[in-house]
């Protein structure tokens, strides 16, 4: 069973991942991407995709043409875990952002 993020965790979220947010209403992060078409936003979203197929982790997402929003909390925790911590910083990484640190 995975576990959510303790206090301690959670604390070096921001500093870790800077781009992403609390989601309002959930124990969840979420981050809005935006590229300069619909081409390049699905090219982005098949990249992830590979990436949380990888991971066995898969987001909640949406797409409405040039603009990507990614969701990530793990239901088996009941909300936020170290699982999605990895799968946003895989995601960073995508775009060049590298890793910021352990949360």
């Amino acid at each position: 069973m995975v576990e959510r993020l303790d206090a301690a965790a959670r604390a070096g979220l921001a500093e870790a991942l800077p781009q992403w947010r609390p989601a309002e209403g959930r124990d969840a992060i979420r981050r809005e991407f935006r590229f300069r078409d619909f081409s390049e936003a699905w090219g982005f979203m098949t990249r992830v995709a590979l990436l949380a197929e990888a991971q066995d982790h898969h987001p909640e997402w949406s797409n409405v043409w040039n603009r990507v929003e990614i969701l990530l909390s793990t239901h088996d925790a009941g909300g936020l875990s170290a699982r999605d911590i990895r799968l946003a910083r895989a995601i960073d990484a995508l775009l060049g952002e590298g890793d910021r640190g352990q949360a």
